[in-house]
């Protein structure tokens, strides 16, 4: 399996992400134009972890989305369903507690964590309400979600480019640096059936958080929704 296909079957997408794993990073560098740096930074700004507090990085990959958190003196455990990201990371990060999940059947008890977050991972779960509502029960009344995912471009004129190069440059783009190019594909698919901002933040509600809201970021192509669980 070289790719998923949008019907999301688990098995299919994390045979996929074990197939890139080794030069994830590298090729979302690239392909992002160097934009998914940014975007990490307002995740860590988002989320705000402080010292001691427990945070869930969900989708962690190879973990580096969770290299802030940690820095901070907060506990992260990063956690993701594919175990070729999972050795790559540990083999990067010896320190962390990486640790294997579905997103939809997280293996931890109720009312953990003071932050979960999950960046660019939520659109690639079978099924995104069930995964909202684990993040919510994992999370401790008066907790938060950070949700970082691709989006749609505010701008009619930025939307119409940005679906151009998804479609069209990001595939030949994606085989000069990374091994699977065929997932980068999918990828692209992916996020242009992904739903937008508010639709994304009513999903939230429906799962239970509160004060729901979002900001853009790269005029849309991101968003970033946070939550809460109330007290």
């Amino acid at each position: 399996m070289t790719r998923a296909s949008l019907n999301k079957q688990p098995h299919e997408v994390a045979s996929m992400f074990d197939h890139v794993a080794e030069r994830y990073d590298l090729t979302n560098d690239v392909l992002s134009l160097g934009q998914d740096r940014a975007w990490r930074k307002e995740v860590a700004r988002a989320v705000d972890a402080r010292p001691a507090q427990k945070v869930l990085d969900l989708a962690a990959g190879t973990a580096t989305s969770s290299l802030p958190f940690a820095r901070t003196g907060a506990y992260v455990v990063p956690c993701d369903f594919s175990l070729g990201m999972l050795q790559v990371g540990k083999r990067r990060h010896p320190w962390l507690p990486l640790t294997a999940g579905d997103a939809t059947r997280l293996p931890f008890r109720d009312d953990v964590f003071d932050a979960v977050t999950i960046s660019f991972g939520l659109r690639n779960v079978q099924d995104t309400d069930a995964a909202l509502r684990e993040l919510y029960r994992v999370t401790r009344p008066g907790g938060r979600v950070v949700i970082c995912e691709f989006s749609h471009p505010t701008w009619a004129p930025l939307r119409t480019v940005y679906t151009e190069y998804l479609m069209r440059a990001l595939p030949p783009l994606a085989r000069t640096v990374c091994s699977n190019p065929e997932a980068y594909v999918y990828l692209a698919e992916s996020i242009r059936e992904w739903p937008d901002q508010p639709e994304l933040a009513g999903r939230l509600v429906k799962a239970g958080w509160s004060k729901v809201a979002w900001r853009n970021l790269s005029g849309g192509i991101v968003a970033l929704h946070r939550g809460f669980k109330q007290s």
